[in-house]
């Protein structure tokens, strides 16, 4: 089975490094971005950057919410 954008960014993140703890990689893994981004963006959901969500905001590029949460 071949793996998803997400999982790749998410083997990605902790091959360099940035993610370690596993209770945090279990949690990424198991939710997605693309649940938290309007329907015009959830194509850019594993794109390792912050993207719009609507009134002026971002969310957060998901090596900063690794960080944040490691």
């Amino acid at each position: 089975m071949e793996k998803t954008d997400w999982e790749k960014l998410v083997d990605g993140l902790i091959k360099q490094g940035v993610l370690r703890s596993p209770k945090v990689i279990k949690a990424i893994r198991a939710v997605p971005r693309t649940k938290f981004l309007p329907q015009n963006m959830q194509s850019y959901s594993a794109a390792d950057t912050p993207l719009p969500i609507g009134f002026g905001q971002t969310i957060s590029a998901p090596h900063s919410l690794s960080l944040i949460l490691d």
